[in-house]
């Protein structure tokens, strides 16, 4: 009897070490978790030029992951910091995070003047860095970085994009031949704007234009007014634009009041992407304009997707309307980070972990260059393969492309390429708007 009393306490005590052990690993599992340093512009002039949405959109998805329980057993524990529209900022930022906060990798940026230097100084301390938003081809273009990543179309597809649809409309819509057809590029003279200017100018030069003006200016100038007398003299029929706001607000103000005249203004991405800004500052004289950026993932048809990302785009829509109940058009900044943020949380990020040994720089570097999503496998429609290691781009999504919408009554309409389009487009501007030619 006493033995067997003896080895009831035995097996108890053996029941009891085990439950012990068997908690420590469950509370183990439950507080691993990935820290993610978080970089937008928070405050400062490109906060309202689309980074604060951007952020907005990262949030929104990094909340959603942890409501459904993290990712492959690690909560997301976003630490988030403000660039205050600053690249010294932005460096000291990221540097801070990974040096004092101890992150484990970093996700957003939308400025490129930022993008430049900071992929480079977080490349050099081997962390991880998943690009949303900015997109100067400065930012990779043969610079061999290991661990910086874009699922974001760059900036030299988006000026190669408009010269093509104006190339093909210009006979049918405007009744001038390419050939005659006259352009200026102005742009803001950072690394985001002079990518585009590059990429537009490449392409007029393919499609034949008469390049008539080229010009950057300062993104933070006081006034443009010499810049739009200069384009009063080219007398250009056509103007490519590359900026952020407020000096998007400032050159259309000037250019109204001082009787600048065109056929058609194409923007390009940042503050051409916030059409309720635009609206605001404008109202009606803001129809018409072109900008070009990735879709917005509310103009994707949902039968065009993988199963189930329907559901996502709605997700974001309802709990972007949550946070900002005022919207009158959703922003593409918002549907753009959530996007290119579900690609590392729901592809990049689990392969890390199951396949490459867990979250460390090198294991989120092999999982990035494994990935291949293809066409219709993301939020915004395209697919995702990197460039690899030796390619002069490593690093950028090859299978990223912007569209062209055009802005009617505070809504998006796109209207290139042929095969996405679901407005034809208006074309000369209107005599009803104050920058008729």
């Amino acid at each position: 009897m006493i033995a067997k009393n003896r080895l009831k306490k035995a097996g108890l005590g053996l029941l009891a070490a085990a439950a012990l052990v068997a908690g420590a690993y469950g509370a183990q599992a439950q507080d691993k978790e990935i820290k993610i340093g978080v970089i937008y512009d928070y405050t400062g002039p490109l906060a309202a030029g689309g980074s604060k949405l951007q952020a907005l959109g990262a949030k929104i998805m990094i909340d959603y992951f942890n409501s459904q329980g993290g990712v492959e057993g690690y909560k997301i524990n976003a630490i988030y910091a403000d660039a205050q529209s600053k690249p010294d900022v932005a460096i000291n930022e990221a540097v801070r995070l990974i040096e004092q906060e101890n992150v484990d990798m970093l996700l957003g940026f939308y400025s490129s003047a930022q993008c430049v230097p900071v992929s480079a100084k977080v490349d050099s301390l081997k962390k991880f860095m998943w690009i949303t938003t900015c997109i100067s081809p400065a930012v990779l273009k043969d610079r061999n970085l290991q661990y910086v990543f874009r699922p974001q179309p760059h900036g030299g597809l988006f000026g190669l994009l408009s010269p093509e649809f104006l190339a093909h409309y210009s006979q049918e819509k405007l009744g001038i031949a390419p050939k005659d057809l006259k352009v200026a590029i102005i742009h803001e003279d950072g690394a985001y704007g002079s990518g585009v200017a590059g990429g537009n100018e490449e392409g007029a030069k393919k499609q034949g234009f008469k390049v008539v003006l080229k010009e950057g200016y300062s993104a933070t100038a006081p006034d443009l007014s010499s810049l739009v007398t200069k384009l009063k003299r080219a007398r250009p029929d056509v103007i490519l634009h590359t900026g952020y706001n407020p000096d998007i607000t400032l050159f259309l103000r000037q250019s109204r009041e001082l009787g600048l005249r065109f056929k058609a203004l194409i923007g390009h991405g940042a503050g051409y992407g916030v059409p309720d800004k635009l609206f605001e500052a404008f109202d009606k004289d803001a129809n018409h304009i072109f900008n070009v950026d990735p879709v917005s993932i509310w103009l994707v048809k949902p039968d065009l997707l993988k199963a189930g990302l329907g559901d996502i785009t709605k997700m974001v829509g309802e709990r972007y309307r949550k946070e900002e109940p005022d919207t009158k058009e959703f922003s593409a900044h918002v549907g753009m980070a959530a996007s290119n943020a579900y690609v590392f949380f729901s592809d990049v990020l689990p392969r890390a972990i199951k396949d490459h040994g867990g979250i460390d720089a090198d294991a989120l570097r092999q999982a990035a260059l494994a990935t291949d999503i293809p066409v219709g496998g993301t939020l915004m429609g395209y697919g995702v393969k990197f460039n690899p290691p030796e390619h002069a781009m490593a690093g950028q999504n090859d299978l990223a492309s912007p569209v062209v919408v055009q802005y009617i009554d505070n809504k998006a309409h796109i209207v290139w390429p042929r095969e996405l389009q679901s407005l034809d487009p208006v074309l000369p501007l209107p005599s009803s708007s104050p920058y008729a030619k």
